[in-house]
């Protein structure tokens, strides 16, 4: 074929597509415009019709702003000839015909578009009908903005030549600036994506994903699956997402409106655990995994005799438990009421309304169900009496002895419970770590690692009208097992979406080492255990810099492979002194603002070293925003950030400012946090020392 047919070719492929695109913003205005004005009246039934019609409006608004992303020719078995289906973030029927005009790519169909990768082969999906077979005539990419088509990639034509094209769209969607929102990949899912997000509801979904691998994507997408599939059966309001801190979640918290779902809860774990206690808050001191980080020379080796993982631990949730049945066991003497002399309810009846009739209550509402029928039956008992006199005498005597029958049953709180184990020694607690944790929880307070177990208590004790039919842990390296569980405790079966990267696992004084920790949580056969290793993220250049950091995170992870997309060489540089320190930092930040780049990240080993590095800065005229814990926004720009608060994040352009061999020894942790450094980057990466280098960049 010669270069004028090419171009002749795109020209006629691409003419194609922008009548489509004038033939498919029309039918959208016309169902725009048979919906009506706004009804403003007060008449509540036209009041909820208007809602749906304004979600009518919506969709279509967006639906002509970017209506769809790709193109699929597909000839079912038995058919005469290929139908082209147009893929979109939302479906759409043709007004006049009821036809699919647009498919949404969470339809069965949609599936082609993602796992085909070429070839002459029948290809097949599953429908709710059955198995659908057919043939792929052709795959194209279209990016479609503004109303305005401004990219046809065709990715296969049947008997074409089909030279791997279908990369350049990806490669020319992975090599756009980034702004301060993570962003939806529906136009570019990957094969080995589709499948995690097209799993099955009622599975464990375990994901060991390399840095840029798109998990935490993938489970967005999966939520709005999991919502289309199964619209009858789960409900977005009982589903919920776990980050690791308010920064990430704001910073992934525009892709589940893109994608049109609404209503899902987004949260920390520990927001969520406080709210459940109401009587518990967290302690002012750094808890005992951030004692641990905060540490730099002296850090003690984590072990699982670590107060983290002993407090994460499913042994942990175990003694617990065996101290709930004790708890439960002594919970009623077995003594009679007696209300005054000669009138008597027996220990028996008493025992059989506690433990036979109110059996499936949690404690706490059996104890006041027990004692509002004990106040019943005080009630009938005076009815009987006749004398006036003698029922007053009587019924203050028995309300007497009811309220001290009362204080002698034990409290159903969980504080209170969770303190008094503390009063004894259990044999695998440290003692020092028994008597820090009564020391705050004294105070009406508690540290992170003790909120799984605490709402575990509160939950035996008071219940949940809250159930999840879906819950997504991010970053769940760093979450312990006794978490996870008392998660799943609160859904009939099994539906979660648990993402996260050993290699990254730079909280694990608390997290899991290897995956298999949590195989004790679900059954074995409602779990999946699925690897991403293709990264996306980064240049080729930073991955493989990466990579040769992985070896000693002591993970025993392969190394992550990276798509093809080529960048500047990684710079590792060395600072004469610390005001050339500054001055290099400062160039990096300029620099990479001329180059286009919209975010810029200095990152720094700890908190204090973030502090001190924003205010030279400051002071030498460059603007940059310092990241600090507990912050709730992330706004893009230049930034200056701790290691262990950039998890998550991304940039364009990532300078390290302190890889030295004081801030980074050749030890697994601090190793997952230079990998975790490095792994933010996109474009650009480099690293500056003073003094010597970190023994993890020198050269191999």
């Amino acid at each position: 074929m010669t270069r004028t047919q090419n171009a002749e070719d795109a020209a006629g492929m691409y003419e194609e597509e922008r009548t489509r695109l004038i033939d498919t913003l029309e039918e959208v205005e016309r169902q725009r415009s048979e919906i009506g004005p706004v009804y403003r009246g007060q008449d509540f039934v036209e009041q909820l019709l208007e809602g749906k019609r304004e979600e009518t409006r919506r969709r279509l608004e967006l639906l002509g702003m970017e209506p769809y992303f790709g193109r699929l020719d597909f000839r079912e078995q038995g058919h005469p000839e290929p139908v082209p289906l147009y893929i979109g973030k939302r479906g759409m029927d043709r007004r006049d015909t009821g036809e699919p005009f647009i498919i949404d790519w969470r339809a069965p169909v949609a599936s082609l578009f993602y796992s085909f990768t070429g070839g002459d082969e029948s290809v097949a999906y599953d429908a709710p009908e059955g198995t659908v077979e057919g043939e792929v005539y052709r795959k194209r990419n279209l990016q479609v903005r503004d109303r305005s088509l401004q990219r046809v990639v065709e990715s296969y034509v049947r008997g074409g030549e089909n030279l791997g094209l279908s990369d350049e769209f990806l490669l020319y969607r992975l090599g756009e600036k980034k702004d301060n929102r993570l962003r939806d990949i529906v136009s570019t899912i990957q094969a080995e994506q589709d499948r995690i997000i097209r799993a099955p509801r009622k599975l464990a979904m375990i994901i060991q994903g390399a840095a840029g691998s798109g998990k935490t994507t993938v489970a967005l997408h999966r939520l709005a699956f999991l919502l289309y599939r199964y619209q009858d059966q789960v409900k977005a309001e009982r589903m919920i997402i776990f980050a690791p801190n308010a920064m990430f979640l704001d910073y992934i918290s525009g892709v589940l409106p893109e994608l049109g779902v609404g209503s899902v809860r987004q949260t920390t774990f520990a927001d969520w655990a406080l709210g459940k206690l109401g009587n518990v808050r967290l302690a002012e001191t750094a808890g005992e995994g951030a004692l641990w980080f905060q540490a730099r020379g002296n850090r003690p080796a984590i072990d699982d005799r670590t107060p983290g993982r002993i407090k994460g631990s499913l042994r942990y949730k175990d003694w617990i438990d065996a101290e709930l049945d004790r708890f439960e066991a002594g919970f009623l003497t077995d003594q009679d009421f007696e209300a005054w002399d000669s009138r008597k309810l027996p220990a028996a009846a008493i025992r059989e309304w506690f433990d036979v009739e109110y059996r499936h209550y949690p404690l706490a509402m059996r104890r006041e169900r027990l004692l509002g029928r004990m106040n019943r039956w005080l009630e009938m008992q005076l009815k009987e009496i006749g004398d006036p006199k003698v029922r007053k005498e009587r019924a203050k005597t028995g309300k007497q002895r009811l309220k001290a029958f009362e204080k002698k049953l034990p409290q159903a709180d969980a504080l209170a419970f969770y303190r008094a184990l503390f009063e004894r020694q259990a044999d695998f607690l440290p003692e020092d770590l028994a008597t820090r944790t009564k020391a705050y929880l004294k105070k009406g307070a508690a540290m992170p690692e003790d909120l799984p177990a605490l709402v575990w208590i509160h939950l035996r004790f008071r219940g949940s009208e809250e159930t999840f039919d879906h819950v997504v842990l991010d970053e769940a390296q760093d979450v312990p097992p006794f978490q996870i569980a008392l998660l799943n405790a609160m859904m009939a079966e099994p539906s979660f979406t648990i993402l996260g990267d050993l290699a990254q696992g730079i909280h694990a004084y608390r997290g899991i080492k290897r995956w298999e920790e949590l195989s004790a949580v679900f059954p074995a056969d409602r779990n999946a255990y699925h690897e991403l290793r293709m990264s996306y993220r980064s240049t080729l250049e930073i991955i493989e810099f990466a990579n040769r950091i992985l070896p000693h995170t002591d993970t025993s992870l392969p190394p992550a492979q990276p798509v093809f997309r080529s960048g500047d060489p990684v710079e590792v540089a060395a600072a004469a002194s610390a005001e050339d320190r500054i001055r290099r930092i400062s160039a990096f930040i300029h620099e990479n603002r001329a180059r286009g780049m919209q975010t810029i990240a200095v990152i720094a080993r700890t908190d204090d070293n973030c502090r001190e590095l924003a205010s030279i800065l400051a002071n030498a005229g460059t603007d940059a925003r310092l990241i600090a814990e507990g912050q709730t926004r992330y706004g893009g720009g230049v930034t200056i950030v701790p290691v262990y608060l950039a998890k998550g994040l991304e940039f364009d352009a990532v300078l390290i400012a302190d890889a030295d061999a004081a801030s980074y020894a050749d030890d697994p942790q601090d190793a997952k946090l230079l990998y975790v450094a490095c792994t933010r980057a996109l474009h650009r990466l480099a690293l500056l020392y003073e003094g010597m280098p970190s023994p993890l960049v020198a050269q191999p």
